[in-house]
């Protein structure tokens, strides 16, 4: 499958070493430029793009930055992109220790509803609950007991099919979280995050999740975008 990734950092780069041992045609990109990529490429055969060709390298895109830059990714990204090309967000909001003020996020929005919002694409929320680490060797065959579960949330039933797929070819079981407004149920702060829980665990703490956020992943009153 090709595959197209935006960001390098620890989950971009898991992805991209991951996916690529695994025979998938992966090009990545980052703000910096396809040569700053240079040492990831050679380590993985990944091919070293810019954003925009990224955004159309694949069946599946992964959009791996955190909130605070997806405002700064370019307004046309994804124009003219097929419909069928899926598009998974990953990242978590941390209004305090990274991320700053988002006020729609604040006021109530699901994180990855103003990314779509950003992005002006449909999108999927998933991987946001595991650990970079566990991305890139926590995966275990079909079947082992404790497996680890992904949830996915988002509108699409043939793009959510996908990446569970996807997701089993990596050592997860993928599951379908609901929509993408339901997508509050993975974010930081709730039963199912950073848990590493298998398929029955993710569906039990999807279910027990409150919409109400926390007080630490809640911003400051006086924080702005990209300034805790």
């Amino acid at each position: 499958m090709d595959i197209g990734i935006i960001g390098s950092g620890e989950i971009g780069g898991s992805l991209a070493r991951r996916l690529s041992k695994l025979g998938h045609q992966v090009s990545i990109a980052n703000s910096r430029g396809p040569a700053s990529l240079a040492d990831l490429a050679a380590e993985t055969g990944a091919k070293a793009v810019t954003v925009h060709e990224a955004a159309r390298s694949g069946e599946i895109v992964f959009v791996a930055i955190p909130a605070w830059r997806i405002a700064d990714l370019p307004k046309d990204l994804f124009d003219g992109v097929d419909a069928d090309v899926a598009v998974v967000e990953t990242g978590n909001y941390y209004p305090q220790e990274r991320d700053g003020r988002i006020d729609p996020i604040e006021e109530g929005a699901a994180e990855s509803r103003w990314v779509a919002d950003q992005l002006g694409r449909p999108v999927l929320k998933a991987i946001n609950n595991l650990h970079w680490r566990g991305l890139l060797d926590g995966g275990k065959p079909a079947g082992t007991p404790g497996r680890i579960a992904l949830p996915v949330a988002g509108d699409s039933e043939a793009h959510k099919a996908r990446v569970i797929r996807l997701f089993d070819e990596l050592g997860y079981d993928g599951i379908d979280a609901g929509p993408l407004d339901e997508s509050w149920r993975q974010q930081p702060g709730t039963p199912v995050y950073a848990a590493n829980l298998d398929a029955e665990g993710v569906r039990r703490a999807l279910a027990a999740a409150s919409p109400e956020r926390k007080p630490e992943f809640r911003a400051f009153p006086n924080s702005s975008i990209g300034k805790p």
